[in-house]
């Protein structure tokens, strides 16, 4: 599901869901089941976090930093305490080392 940008024409070929569109530029924000409304507020959070908190993010951990949005995201409607189960459950059998957060062997 997207807006009616033009580079996203044809794309529902590689997707088995196809392709769903709504006019952003006539008003239209929701078309049937066709929204972007998740994404776009999913791409806020993420916007928020890297121009409030980190201020820049590298290509290298984009991958965590992304992983800690989508947490964020998913954990969005639980309770503190309930996050910080899950977020200590997830790091259960995982270690970072700052040699490796930086690139060093």
């Amino acid at each position: 599901m997207t807006d009616e940008f033009a580079s996203y024409e044809g794309i529902g070929e590689d997707f088995a869901g196809g392709h769903k569109t709504v006019n952003h530029s006539e008003g239209e924000y929701v078309k049937g089941d066709a929204n972007t409304n998740t994404a776009e507020s999913y791409f806020a959070l993420l916007k928020r976090g890297v121009h409030g908190t980190f201020h820049h993010i590298s290509r290298k951990h984009l991958g965590r930093y992304c992983g800690e949005f989508s947490f964020r995201w998913g954990q969005r409607k639980v309770t503190d305490g309930m996050r910080a189960v899950e977020a200590i459950k997830g790091m259960a059998g995982k270690h970072l080392s700052y040699r490796e957060l930086v690139g060093r062997k």
